[in-house]
């Protein structure tokens, strides 16, 4: 179990979440045994567990007040951000790879290398299988599916696919589909850690939420859902109504920044993004002081964070 300092530090959410594989739906799975048995070979040869690869997604869209964001609520079970506000997201999985290397799915044009196809292909998955978001496309056509097409997708293969009995790739062939990958904005990068004991390399990415596409939680994972402006839900953490870990507050607050989700999106296309992997200054009672780049313009450098949001 990830204790609250690496919980705080990890960053985004995580089911995967920022990384965890799926045992919290299906039961403890052979893939996740095989994770946990490299991370500690890799403890033992090198002392530091390596950053596993994970996609967050942040679906926005315009509602009456100016921008929204979806977010969901974490079982309280899971042992990552249990009962946590958090942006859908999940780990980067060997099928993502193959999908992405595949130019019958991915146009080998595009501009990205693989490992950046990915991310997306991941950020996509995880969206599909979290909040019942599909961001592909027919192929050879232009615009992305329709409701009716969802409902078709979803009913023959989600189930399947979130209890890991088919890949995305067979999703996504048996229906005729590519992942819409240029609909995904890059937003922001967080690695945990060197020293902790369960560490994640995440990709935030940020996409206008398709209009016709009704986005819910899973039930399982995340036991509820929420479209929320980012000052409220900040305002939500600070009066404890919600809980949220370092990086969704540090993000929600660059969020909060935009008026509508197109402006979001036009300065998210225009600004570098810059890696942020918060160090461990120091520590005052429960709560730590954590130093990021000011290159991330996050608003500061140095931050006192309280443990118990994320425990």
């Amino acid at each position: 179990m990830m204790d609250d300092e690496a919980r705080v530090l990890a960053g985004g959410s995580a089911r995967s979440g920022a990384g965890e594989p799926t045992p919290e739906r299906t039961g403890v799975s052979v893939k996740h045994a095989a994770d946990v048995a490299a991370e500690r070979a890799a403890r033992r040869e090198t002392g530091a567990v390596p950053a596993r690869p994970a996609a967050t997604i942040l679906l926005v869209r315009d509602g009456a007040a100016g921008l929204e964001v979806f977010m969901v609520v974490r079982h309280h079970a899971i042992d990552f951000a249990s009962g946590a506000l958090v942006f859908p997201g999940g780990r980067v999985e060997e099928n993502d790879a193959v999908i992405a290397a595949d130019p019958g799915f991915c146009a080998a044009d595009d501009g990205l290398e693989g490992t950046a196809r990915a991310f997306r292909v991941a950020a996509i998955r995880e969206t599909f299988e979290e909040c019942w978001v599909l961001l592909a496309r027919r192929r050879g056509e232009d615009r992305l599916i329709d409701a009716a097409t969802l409902r078709v997708v979803e009913a023959a293969d989600r189930a399947a696919l979130n209890a890991g009995s088919i890949g995305f790739d067979a999703v996504l062939r048996a229906h005729g589909l590519m992942p819409a990958l240029d609909t995904l904005v890059p937003f922001a990068h967080w690695i945990t850690p060197a020293h902790q004991p369960k560490r994640y390399d995440t990709q935030f990415f940020l996409t206008a939420a398709p209009p016709t596409h009704l986005a819910v939680h899973d039930g399982t994972e995340s036991v509820d859902s929420i479209w929320i402006a980012p000052g409220e839900a900040l305002a939500g953490a600070e009066s404890g109504r919600f809980k949220l870990v370092f990086a969704t507050q540090k993000n929600l607050e660059k969020l909060a920044r935009f008026p509508s989700a197109e402006a979001a999106l036009a300065a998210a296309r225009t600004t570098p993004v810059v890696t942020v992997q918060p160090e461990l200054m120091g520590r005052e009672g429960t709560r730590r002081l954590l130093r990021i780049p000011a290159e991330a313009d996050y608003g500061g450098t140095d931050f006192l964070v309280d443990l118990s949001p994320a425990s």
